[in-house]
Order: structure tokens, then C-alpha cells, then sequence
């Protein structure tokens, strides 16, 4: 099947100008992004000074800063597009000015000095990347020359992802679906276990990969004690095969999670640990490293981070954090990797990173999902929106992948992989007070989905 068309609203290049006399150019000023069924998105803004009224302000100073990110799917962009033909103010961006504070945070309750609004036109943009709007706007609508004016560019540009769906919890040892639409179609089993007492094996040939099996100095052994997950969660493991029967990927628990001394929580300062691994050369080769945590202070925040290894042989290489976030452990949420803003950041948290504004962030070809084998080095540069996937509410993650981070099997089943890592962190995470479903305390356990 081909990928999902998605559609991605990038605003950013955002200045103010003010004429030297204006009283609010002597304050910081942020603005708060908004558009109908997103949070809101909030950013700090640069202003110039002008000596008089006809003096054109030097925008080149302006260093294709990112503001705020929207991305849309298939079913968003159509509702857009039939809501244009109405003139609905729901596919209008909105920017709403403020001055006062030292941050983004403090924008709430300072002065509002306006807001523009922008139309969204997504006609064709899930084909070509458009600009919708670059240049000044009036704050508010006052033509007068001594108002402040707002530098923005909005452009629109296609995004087109591989969507994967699990058929159940990840415990459950369930398949996985490529999802188009209405349609699915199943791609990858997944077999959830605990590693038994003779450790991981080494793996001698491709065919032979179905169960990894000999102890290696990167993958440290645990018993087959009883249950002890009133103290203790370890030894999980979940690996992914394709439809041959042929293991492509693997989330292997490393380090458990246990509670810190006198709590019965998972601490920030002694995190449980998930490689995240891939074949290669008749053996499994570390990709990446999961960690999460409970947040202290708060019953409810888990704490995540992802590392990329940057060399395959060793998980003692050097490593690029990629992902770094909360989510609610009730609530649950979205486990994201964007790197379309500068290294572990978003444009929430860094409104101000560098991004290309001159042209797409895409060069996928679409061609479908039908995979070829091969092994990319993890060091490769991932670029743009890199994977999302659905966390803890959801008892069947759904995991959305940039097209042009999937070259192979192995790249979509490592997210894949990832993806139920993290959801299974969720239930690593508990409080040791309350007692683990059954198929994560037992041995041998099946679970009919």
C-alpha cells in the first residue's frame, strides 16, 4: 500500500516593528498560535525599530526561525477543504500579539496588542509545498502607519507517513497492520516475552533469528526468578517478525524498573532502560536506547528520553538524544520524534530553531510499503517530522512514520519496536503499590486479541 497523505502548516520568520516613539517596543513580546482542535502553540517575538514611518525595516536579519508546526491527515485536510467552500472560520489561523513577561508562559494576562489571521488554502498541498502567506500584516486591522505590523511566513507542504496500527496491547503478542483508510493490511507479528535464564542467544544466520539466545557483554542476563513485580519489573522483551516468520527488530528491557528507596515509584535519578535493536550481519545491533521515568513532584507525568546510537557495534558510542518529554500517565498521549526544529526540540519548547523555509522538507518517492531488506547505519540524519505513536489510553498503539525514514523493513519495524517500548513503559512506570494485568507478571501467558 502507499503512504497516508498528510499536510504539515509550518509559521515562522515572525518579527514586530514598532516606530521608536511606540511604548510597547521597550517590552518583550510573544504571540499564541492558534488553530481550531490544536493546542495552542505560543512563541517569543523579535521586533525592529524604525526612525520615522517610511523607513522599510531590515528583515534580513530574520533566520528562518520555526514557530509553530500543525499537521494534518487525510480526513483533516478534506474537512478543511469543504469548510473553505463555506467560508468557515475553523481553517483560519490565528495569531494573537502580546507584550509584557519575560516568557512565552507569561503571555496570559499581559496586554493584547492584536491579532492577524491568515486563511488556510490546502488545496494541492498535499502534492506541493505552497506558501500561503510572507510578508507584513497589520495588527489587528489598523492601517494606521505608527501601528505595530507582524512579519510571518506560513507555508504548507506535504508530509506523507506509513501508518501502523497493533492489534492489541503489545503484551499481547498481536499483529500489525499497515493502515490506509479503511484498509489494512498486516505487515509484522509481534511476540512479547520474558528472557529466561539462559540470557539472549547469539544469533548465526538470518533464518535462524526467530529467538535471540546467548549472552552478550551488552545485553545483561536476568534469572527466571519468581514474580517480583511488587519490587521489581524486568526482563521484557517484544520482537518483531515480518510475515516470513523473520525477526526484524526488538525492544529488550536492560535495566529494571524499580522503585527508588522509602517510594514505590520509578525515579528520575535511576530510570529503567529498553534497547531498541535491528539486525545486521547475522546478530542483533543496538539502534537506540529507551528510558522513562516518573516525574517527581507529580503523581501523574511519566518522563521519557530517546537516544540514537550513532555507532551499531556499541551502545558505549556516542549518542544523539532525539526525543525528551512527559506524557500523562492517566491520560496517556503521543510519544513524538520531530526534528524539524533543532536537535530535541519542538516548536513548543524551541519556538526559535532553524528550518528551511524556502522550500519542502520531503524528497520520498510514496512508492508503497513493499519493503526490501537492507541495514542503514543508525548515525543517518533523520530530518522532519520522524514518527508519532499513540501511548497508554489506546489499548492498540497507532504509530505514523515519515515516508522518507521507511528505506526498508527493518526502518519501520524499529519504530515499530520503539512504539511498543513505550507503551509498555507505561505499565513498567505503575506505582509498585498497584498490581501489574497478568500477562506482564506471568512467564507464559496467551492472550487471544
Amino acid at each position: 500500500m502507499d503512504p497516508c497523505p498528510f499536510v504539515r502548516i509550518l509559521v515562522g520568520n515572525l518579527a514586530l516593528k514598532f516606530l521608536v516613539s511606540s511604548k510597547s517596543s521597550s517590552s518583550d513580546c510573544y504571540c499564541r498560535i492558534k488553530l481550531k482542535n490544536f493546542p495552542d502553540q505560543d512563541a517569543q517575538i523579535p521586533w525592529i525599530q524604525q526612525q520615522n514611518s517610511t523607513q522599510e525595516p531590515n528583515v534580513s536579519s530574520l533566520s528562518n526561525s520555526l514557530a509553530a508546526c500543525f499537521s494534518f491527515n487525510k480526513s483533516q485536510i478534506e474537512k478543511i477543504l469543504q469548510e473553505n467552500n463555506g467560508s468557515s472560520k475553523s481553517s483560519t489561523l490565528m495569531i494573537d500579539v502580546y507584550s509584557g513577561g519575560s516568557g512565552a508562559s507569561c503571555v496570559t494576562g499581559h496586554k493584547l496588542l492584536g491579532r492577524v489571521s491568515v486563511p488556510l488554502d490546502l488545496r494541492g498541498a498535499d502534492a506541493k509545498v505552497s506558501t500561503l502567506h510572507n510578508g507584513w500584516m497589520a495588527i489587528g486591522g489598523n492601517k494606521k502607519s505608527s501601528s505595530p505590523e507582524l512579519y510571518l511566513t506560513v507555508k504548507a507542504e506535504p508530509d506523507p507517513r506509513f501508518v501502523f496500527q497493533f492489534g492489541g496491547e503489545p503484551e499481547c503478542s498481536p499483529q500489525v497492520f499497515q493502515v490506509q483508510g479503511s484498509v489494512k493490511q498486516a505487515v509484522f507479528t509481534c511476540k512479547f516475552g520474558f528472557r529466561n535464564s539462559g540470557g539472549d542467544r547469539n544469533l548465526v544466520s538470518r533464518s535462524s533469528m526467530n529467538e535471540p539466545s546467548s549472552p552478550r557483554n551488552w545485553l545483561p542476563t536476568f534469572g527466571g526468578e519468581k514474580d517480583q513485580s511488587s519490587k521489581e519489573r524486568k526482563g521484557w522483551s517484544i520482537t518483531v517478525h515480518d510475515l516470513s516468520g523473520s525477526p526484524v527488530a526488538m525492544a529488550s528491557m536492560v535495566t529494571p524498573f524499580v522503585p527508588s528507596p522509602g517510594s514505590d515509584r520509578v525515579s528520575r535519578s535511576n530510570p529503567g532502560a529498553w534497547l531498541i535493536l535491528r539486525p545486521g550481519n547475522c546478530t542483533w545491533k543496538p539502534w537506540g536506547r529507551l528510558e522513562a521515568w516518573r516525574e517527581p513532584g507529580c503523581s501523574d507525568a511519566l518522563g521519557y528520553k530517546f537516544d540514537l546510537f550513532q555507532d551499531a557495534a556499541t551502545t558505549t558510542s556516542a549518542s544523539t538524544t532525539v526525543a525528551n518529554s512527559t506524557l500523562s500517565c492517566t491520560k496517556g498521549g503521543k510519544f513524538i520524534i520531530d526534528r524539524t526544529t533543532s536537535l530535541c526540540a519542538t516548536p513548543v519548547t524551541s519556538p526559535h530553531s532553524s528550518i528551511d523555509f524556502g522550500s519542502g522538507s520531503w524528497s520520498g518517492s510514496g512508492s508503497g510499503s513493499d519493503f526490501s531488506f537492507c541495514f542503514l547505519p543508525p548515525q543517518s540524519i533523520y530530518k522532519g517530522f520522524v514518527m508519532s505513536s499513540t501511548v497508554g489510553k489506546s489499548s492498540k498503539p497507532e504509530v505514523e512514520v515519515g515516508v522518507q525514514h521507511v528505506t526498508c523493513t527493518e526502518d519501520a519495524a524499529a519504530f515499530v519496536a520503539l512504539a511498543a517500548a513505550m507503551d509498555l513503559s507505561m505499565d513498567a512506570c505503575r506505582l509498585f503499590s498497584q498490581k501489574l494485568r497478568k500477562e506482564l507478571r506471568q512467564q507464559s501467558q496467551q492472550c487471544v486479541v
